[in-house]
């Protein structure tokens, strides 16, 4: 059973990680994905041409989601070349980490402003179409860290705390109208980046998760695939932990 057929998603950030798995379960569901990326224009045409394999219509555009002009063009493209937007997925971000003492202010700013101010653009953009057709379905990608914070991440917790408010208030403004907004809360997920870290690093993180694993894009995208499909018709204005039981 496909849970998203016929419906279009716009995924920002999704030329790796878990962009890139969201991507792909959406697309197996028979969503039609026109999907973001910042730079790697390899990457996005490869993950392109996988997603159309499927038997659905995929494009990427080069877009910075944090940019409001931005923004509001790559709906617009997206209008034009899809014909709808069903499902918005505010996944683009980065990650400066420094204890507060030696963060500048540019890395603070950079972060509040890919992470956090991209979801009020993308939601801005969106929500015209989704008031229109009276329906549709919000997801924004938090993070473990903006529940519990973290040290030596204060810019990218204050980042995705403040996603989670932005969340809950776009829950009580719009339900009125059928527009569901929630957010996911990874926890540790290995992708490209966590590649990259010390092996000891990575087994530590492992040992200290109840159920002894790093997340994958793929547990992440299951999570949005419930939220973005009619599974969840009556589920908004929540933030669903998606960590292996590191909260509890």
């Amino acid at each position: 059973m496909k849970l998203l057929e016929g419906k279009v998603a716009i995924i920002t950030g999704a030329s790796r990680g878990i962009g890139s798995g969201i991507a792909k379960v959406f697309a197996q569901h028979g969503a039609n994905v026109a999907f973001t990326y910042s730079s790697s224009a390899e990457s996005a045409l490869a993950l392109e041409n996988e997603l159309t394999a499927l038997g659905i219509k995929a494009k990427g555009y080069k877009s910075n989601a944090a940019d409001f002009n931005e923004a509001q063009k790559l709906v617009d493209d997206v209008m034009a070349d899809f014909g709808n937007v069903d499902v918005l997925i505010n996944n683009a971000g980065i990650t400066k980490d420094n204890l507060l003492m030696r963060m500048s202010e540019e890395d603070f700013d950079k972060v509040i402003e890919i992470n956090l101010k991209s979801v009020f653009n993308m939601t801005k953009a969106v929500q015209k179409i989704m008031l229109k057709n009276r329906k549709g379905s919000i997801v924004n990608m938090s993070s473990v860290v903006g529940v519990k914070g973290n040290a030596g991440q204060a810019n990218y917790a204050a980042s995705k705390a403040g996603m989670i408010g932005f969340t809950k208030s776009v829950a009580l403004e719009l339900g009125s109208r059928n527009i569901r907004c929630n957010a996911i809360a990874p926890g540790f997920i290995e992708t490209e980046m966590t590649a990259k870290l010390n092996d000891d690093v990575v087994q530590g993180w492992r040992d200290s998760i109840p159920l002894k694993r790093g997340g994958t894009p793929e547990d992440v995208a299951n999570a949005c695939l419930f939220f973005a499909s009619d599974m969840s018709a009556y589920v908004s204005g929540q933030v669903l932990n998606v960590c292996g039981g590191m909260l509890t």
